[in-house]
This record gives structure tokens, C-alpha cells and sequence, in this order.
């Protein structure tokens, strides 16, 4: 049996990014925006309060994303609490293509293996936390970088997912733009084709090798290296708004993706180099529909329980 922390724990995840262009379902980039899960327990029951983002999600109990996460952790650590009680401080944008199931999950995880002392951490290390992360989000490109923090790979073997952590550069200065309205990822990904052309899979897979070392070496050739073939030019009809103004972000020769499954996008600026927050401010008002544009970093640290 579980001994259980008799105080409560705080854990915050951050907003990620996937894709960046060409690096399909593998690429992810963690981002200075965050949720916060503040977790005790209780001698019996469950209560969940939920502030910022998803506030209207506070009633689904145990359906709730970080309460099914803390019950799956709770299962393979072998011992469930007599009572669970949750608040979720949500800063990261829901439905907007930035990761926020992913932080959903890795913070529910997290505090469930907090909670559990010696015996959480025993039952889920780093391959394990990545592992149950990649089932419940049911791919490991947002886990994995919520997870790691800074530039990330991801990929599935025959063992479970695996990550390589990359450390981009370190005057990388993403901006996010983000709509009004969200769009839901299924519709996102019923718009991508069965099959794509062989030359347009090759053009690809040439674009991800080449932003990988545009990410953490050669900041010149991050225009080249964010151009996609394979999900963005199919996408189009579903978010019309978002591809203007990565279009038009991109025609002023600033590297702008579609953020994950969209809408937001990701303009990658750099520091010193170029164009800047404010040209992509000035893009973003200049459009027909409305923008909140929000100049970011890195996060480089990943997911982590707080002191206190």
C-alpha cells in the first residue's frame, strides 16, 4: 500500500507546439505558457476546480483529462487514494492546436506519482511516465516535449515510444498567434489524405532534416526548413484564416507553421536576426479576422513537481 503525501503537490506542464512544419507527428517544441495541478488527498471522494482554460470542464469528475490520468498512473503504481482533490490553473489555450491535452495528462501523471512517494517514482520513471503519457494522448510528439522540455523527437519502436532532446538555439524566440475560435484536432486530421504523392513525401523528409539543424545551428535556413508538404497544403480548407497569415507571415520571410493540428500558428523569429515580434504583431493585425499574438520562449525545463 501506497504512503500517500500528507501534504498537497503542485506540478506545472507547459504548451507545446508540434510538427513545426515538416516534422509530422515527431517533431515538438515546449513553449513558456503553462498549466498548473495542484493535488491532495482526501479521506474519501473526489472534488475538481478548474481555472482559466476548460473552467466549464470542472464537473466531469472522473472523466475529467487529469483525473483519468492520475487514476491510470494510480493503477500502474499499484495503490488508488481513498479520495482525490484537484485544482487545475489553465493558462494553455484549449483546442488551438498547443498541446493542452498533453499538459492535461503529463500534469495529472505527475502529481499521481508525487502523491505516491517512493512508490510512485519506482513505478513510473521516465520511460514509463513517456510510455503511459503516448497511450492516453494516443501519440508521443506533445507528451514528449511537455515532458522533456526544449526541441524534441519523437517515435514509436516495437518497446513503446522513444525521444531524442534536442537543445535549440538559445536566442530562438517563438510568437504565437492565436484565433478566436478553435478547431477540433479529429477535424483537423479528417482533412488529410490516405496517400500523398512520393515526390511531395521526399520534399519532406528533406524540409524536417533541414529544420533540424535550422532549429539548433542554423537559424538562416529556418524559412527553407518550416516549408511542409505533407499536412499544412490539405489543411487549408479547414482553417482558411490560419493559412493566410502563415502564408503572409512567410511571404515577409518569417518562418511561420501551423501549430500542431491548428489553428494557431508559429511564427519562429530570432533574436537579433530579422524580423521580430512586432512584425509579426503588425502582420497578425493587418489580417481580416482577429489575432492574439503572444511572444514566447523556449521552456527548457519540461514538466515539474514545484516546491512548496
Amino acid at each position: 500500500m501506497a504512503c500517500w503525501a500528507d501534504q498537497p503537490v503542485t506540478v506545472q506542464a507547459p504548451a507545446t507546439s508540434a510538427n513545426l512544419g515538416p516534422g509530422f507527428d515527431s517533431l515538438g517544441l515546449a513553449l513558456s505558457l503553462y498549466d498548473t495541478v495542484r493535488a491532495s488527498i482526501l479521506p474519501s471522494g473526489l472534488e475538481v476546480t478548474v481555472t482559466g482554460a476548460g473552467a466549464d470542464a470542472a464537473g466531469r469528475g472522473d472523466e475529467h483529462l487529469v483525473i483519468r490520468a492520475m487514476r491510470a498512473a494510480f493503477s500502474v503504481i499499484g495503490a488508488h487514494p481513498p479520495g482525490i482533490a484537484v485544482n487545475c490553473g489553465n493558462d494553455v489555450p484549449q483546442g488551438f492546436g498547443l498541446g493542452s491535452s498533453a499538459a492535461a495528462i503529463v500534469c495529472g501523471l505527475l502529481a499521481a506519482r508525487a502523491l505516491a512517494g517512493d512508490d510512485g517514482a519506482a513505478a513510473l520513471p521516465a520511460g514509463a511516465l513517456l510510455r503511459l503519457a503516448t497511450e492516453l494522448e494516443g501519440h508521443p510528439d506533445n507528451v514528449a516535449a511537455c515532458l522533456s522540455g526544449g526541441l524534441t523527437i519523437s517515435w514509436t519502436t516495437p518497446g513503446g515510444p522513444a525521444v531524442a532532446r534536442l537543445a535549440p538555439l538559445a536566442e530562438l524566440a517563438p510568437v504565437l498567434c492565436v484565433p478566436a475560435v478553435p478547431l477540433a484536432t479529429v477535424t483537423a486530421r479528417k482533412a488529410l489524405p490516405d496517400l500523398v504523392p512520393h515526390a511531395e513525401a521526399a520534399a519532406n523528409s528533406a524540409r524536417a532534416a533541414l529544420l533540424i539543424a535550422a532549429l539548433t545551428s542554423r537559424p538562416d535556413l529556418l524559412l527553407a526548413g518550416t516549408e511542409d508538404f505533407l499536412h499544412q497544403p490539405y489543411r487549408v480548407a479547414a482553417m482558411p484564416a490560419t493559412a493566410a497569415l502563415v502564408s503572409r507571415l512567410r511571404d515577409a520571410g518569417i518562418a511561420a507553421v501551423v501549430s500542431g493540428a491548428g489553428p494557431s500558428a508559429l511564427a519562429l523569429t530570432v533574436d537579433g536576426r530579422g524580423p521580430d515580434s512586432a512584425d509579426v504583431a503588425r502582420i497578425a493585425a493587418d489580417a481580416a479576422d482577429p489575432w492574439q499574438v503572444l511572444p514566447l520562449q523556449v521552456d527548457t525545463a519540461g514538466a515539474r513537481l514545484l516546491p512548496g
